[in-house]
């Protein structure tokens, strides 16, 4: 199953929706890893080096992180961006079927939109 990073802002009733249909669920929670309040890059740098996939709905900022990350050849194992407005069946749904049926590297450098 892929590792993900659920970031500081993201919707914790989706990560239980999640949580309650698969609770086998592989997650780290940016605050549970003592990241409270780290800005973009630095939580960007975590979860290339916990090699998780992150989860945010920060489209203003984490993309743009992510994008110059890319471009300056670091590891970034993947980015999902989580509109405020898609509804939360769809959002857990897109999230595990993401977290259940993807390989290790197939996020690798790529920046992604929910819902797919």
């Amino acid at each position: 199953m892929l590792r993900l990073a659920i970031d500081e802002n993201f919707n914790n009733d989706i990560l239980r929706g999640a949580l309650r249909r698969n609770p086998k669920l592989n997650f780290k929670r940016v605050q549970d890893a003592g990241l409270s309040r780290a800005d973009d890059p630095t939580v960007l740098a975590w979860a290339a080096k916990e090699n998780r996939v992150l989860f945010s709905h920060d489209v203003s900022t984490m993309t743009k992180f992510a994008l110059a990350r890319v471009a300056a050849g670091q590891r970034m194992p993947g980015l999902f961006e989580v509109g405020r407005a898609v509804p939360l069946r769809v959002a857990i749904d897109d999230l595990l079927l993401i977290a259940e049926c993807s390989r290790e590297s197939e996020w690798e450098g790529q920046i992604c939109y929910l819902p797919l």
